[in-house]
């Protein structure tokens, strides 16, 4: 598939599941996945050089070693892939992205988890309400989990947004986790909530979520810098959840 390029040899997974983790409000989804890639150890697979991303270079603390900012990690012992990006998706290529990344998941067979932050006032200590939607068939697999229902209508927009709108335009299977989080700022403990009651549950993983609320301040330091540029990015270009009544 176009924009999509393995690195080294291909894996074979059975039945695979991908975890999305484009920036989005809160970074929610981006915190969850990395650490996700990080507790598993996941090894970079491929490269997602999809029309309309950033054409830049990353590089890590501690690594010489170069990359493209959006790429695909596997871990094949657990028929996971995970998708890290470390830049923001413009509006005018969430579209492209969508089809490109969407053309790929299809030709694996893989269920994505696409993972959205719903802006939210909590108390301190108050525990983010997590909820969650389906495509195609795959609400099946919330069926056994105490996810919830979402409690109201609403979108979810942004790069996560459109890749679950091409899910349910196909007909596809797909799984929505959304969190309550903070919208001004990194918010590791809505992070942990998805990977302890959305993801964890759907995909019979343990997934170790203490250092994300040990090291919460830590981490939202680390991650402030990529929090300021996603909100200097205009609001219907941010992955977030947003009651439908702001839609209509």
């Amino acid at each position: 598939m176009a924009g999509i390029r393995v690195h080294g040899e291909s894996v074979a997974l059975e039945d695979p599941t991908l975890v999305e983790g484009f920036p989005g409000v809160g970074l929610v989804g981006k915190i969850a996945t990395d650490h996700l890639i990080e507790q598993l150890e996941m090894e970079y697979y491929a490269s997602v050089g999809c029309e309309g991303l950033p054409r830049i270079g990353v590089y890590r603390e501690g690594d010489r070693t170069a990359r493209p900012p959006v790429r695909l990690y596997v871990d094949e012992e657990h028929d996971l892939l995970a998708l890290r990006s470390d830049a923001p998706i413009s509006a005018k290529a969430v579209e492209t992205v969508a089809d490109c990344l969407t053309g790929w998941i299809v030709e694996q067979e893989a269920t994505p988890l696409y993972l959205s932050g719903l802006p939210a006032e909590r108390e301190n200590g108050e525990r983010p309400d997590l909820y969650g939607i389906a495509t195609g068939d795959a609400g099946e697999r919330l069926e056994d989990t105490d996810v919830a229902t979402p409690p109201e209508d609403g979108v979810i927009t942004g790069p996560t947004g459109a890749l679950i709108n091409r899910a349910a335009h196909e007909d596809y299977g797909s799984l929505g986790f959304v969190v309550e989080c903070n919208h001004r700022f990194p918010d590791p403990e809505a992070a942990s909530v998805l990977l302890e009651e959305g993801v964890a549950p759907v995909t019979g993983l343990e997934i170790d979520v203490s250092e994300l609320v040990d090291r919460a301040e830590e981490i939202r330091a680390k991650r402030e810098q990529l929090a300021q540029q996603m909100q200097a990015i205009a609001q219907e270009e941010s992955s977030q959840a947003q009651p439908l009544r702001m839609y209509q």
